[in-house]
């Protein structure tokens, strides 16, 4: 167990000390439900069910920019003294702005159709999945590098001793 005294526990206390503090100063003009909505929006449109290599590479352009906006105008009410649930939903999309980024570029360096989510370059002559179980049975695993430094892909090959993979066919 890790007590309080450890320096690791004062260097996650401290950052996020920092990040509350730097959120709740910025006193911008859009809410936290505004930036909320527009992430959601950009998602929807270029990285839902139904993905390109373009429509992800455009979510690679405009979640940096909509995060780099939300760190300079996102609007937080009330302080970090007493509960704050819009400080609170401010973390979450922070986070869901990370997470956004790298959803994407998981799936852009995926070349091919599995399960509920379909890349459209991927496909047969009939619109059905295109697995590439050579190159990608395989878990994943990114690797944080930093604010605006590209993570790092690990990988470990899936070994099936008892069940193959099979492509799903719909029709």
């Amino acid at each position: 167990m890790i007590k309080s005294d450890h320096p690791e526990f004062s260097r996650s206390r401290d950052e996020v000390e920092a990040s509350t503090n730097k959120l709740l100063s910025i006193q911008g003009k859009k809410t936290v439900t505004e930036f909320h909505r527009e992430l959601g929006r950009i998602m929807w449109e270029h990285a839902g069910m139904t993905r390109s290599e373009a429509s992800l590479s455009e979510v690679l352009k405009r979640v940096p920019l909509l995060r780099a906006e939300f760190w300079e105008n996102v609007k937080i009410t009330g302080s970090g003294r007493e509960l704050n649930q819009e400080l609170e939903k401010a973390g979450r999309v922070a986070d869901f702005l990370e997470f956004a980024e790298l959803l994407a570029r998981d799936a852009l360096q995926r070349n091919e159709s599995c399960g509920a989510h379909f890349r459209v370059e991927h496909q047969t002559a009939d619109g059905e999945a295109m697995r590439d179980d050579r190159n990608f049975s395989s878990v994943s695993a990114w690797e944080y590098k930093g604010i605006d430094k590209v993570p790092e892909l690990h990988t470990e090959p899936l070994v099936f001793e008892q069940v193959k993979p099979e492509t799903r066919n719909y029709k």
